[in-house]
């Protein structure tokens, strides 16, 4: 079984206008709602390919049980801890001449909720997969991935981290399973720009030497590169297609990789073309990516 954790979820609203004018009253042309958060992008697009997942982490108040029917909708199963006070967070996604965000800030999440988490996290048994991802709000510790790894150490469980910076950094020691920086991540890790594919390898295998068994290194429109725990790396162009919406590309390739991986055994070289697929099919398209949308990129990669 596959579980996700979103500490902070939201619900996005998404508008478009031709411009956006401080100080005036905007009218929108277009409109959407949807649940947000990278754990939860994982779980959504893990159901569109085929495969159950649990989503975990916090929700509160009417906007968290919103998220939840949301959710269901998708066909997502979750298995939230639900706190008393507050509500959870409302991002606002303004997409006009520039794109303008206004986050929410999200509950308070307590001592008991955290306990109430990690009692979630001891269900999880050898063989299943934990996907952690995004950022960490300012209520809980800032080495929260680092004890979740902890605490679940030793128990065959394979762990992927979607995280940025010191945050991936940290967790390096814990062996996570895969990891998923950017081309421009990894740089800012080491404090250089890479410029070549030689140059990410390179800087690739120096987090492999850290503690990362699988390193996936999304590139955007350049494609994408993966070294493996066996020392192999594999490198694919990026498909073609018009960008619509990145928002939830990387999440989605996270999520085509472990379908892949699950439907061919292990096989990393199919896992990586598969998420290579997945994140292209949710950026060429407003929503994330169907099976069908992933598979017919699938085939003009491989």
């Amino acid at each position: 079984m596959i579980y996700t954790v979103t500490f902070n979820p939201s619900i996005d609203y998404i508008v478009r206008l031709e411009d956006l004018t401080v100080g005036e009253i905007n009218r929108v042309n277009y409109e959407q709602i949807l649940p947000g958060g990278k754990g939860i992008n994982v779980s959504i697009v893990l159901k569109n390919l085929g495969h159950d997942s649990t989503a975990l982490g916090f929700l509160a108040g009417f906007t968290g049980v919103a998220m939840q029917q949301m959710l269901h909708t998708f066909g997502v199963t979750d298995d939230f801890v639900r706190l008393d006070d507050g509500f959870s967070r409302i991002n606002v996604k303004i997409k006009a001449e520039r794109e303008t965000e206004i986050n929410g800030q999200g509950p308070v999440i307590t001592q008991e909720a955290q306990r109430a988490l990690f009692e979630k996290l001891d269900r999880l048994t050898h063989g299943d997969t934990l996907v952690l991802a995004g950022s960490i709000p300012n209520t809980l510790p800032d080495d929260m991935y680092e004890r979740i790894m902890e605490h679940l150490a030793g128990r065959g469980i394979r762990i992927v981290v979607d995280a940025t910076k010191n945050l991936l950094r940290r967790v390096l020691k814990y062996r996570p399973f895969l990891i998923k920086p950017n081309n421009h991540e990894l740089g800012e890790m080491f404090g250089i720009e890479l410029k070549t594919d030689d140059d990410i390898i390179f800087h690739a295998k120096k987090l492999q030497e850290e503690g990362a068994t699988n390193v996936l290194i999304s590139m955007a429109g350049d494609g994408a590169i993966l070294l493996t725990s066996e020392g192999v790396f594999y490198r694919s162009a990026a498909p073609k297609g018009t960008l619509v919406n990145s928002v939830g590309a990387g999440d989605s390739m996270v999520a085509g990789f472990l379908a892949g991986f699950m439907e061919s055994d292990g096989d990393y070289e199919r896992a990586f073309y598969m998420g290579v697929a997945t994140g292209s099919a949710s950026a060429f398209s407003e929503n994330l990516a169907t099976r069908e949308e992933a598979l017919a990129l699938l085939k003009t990669i491989v």
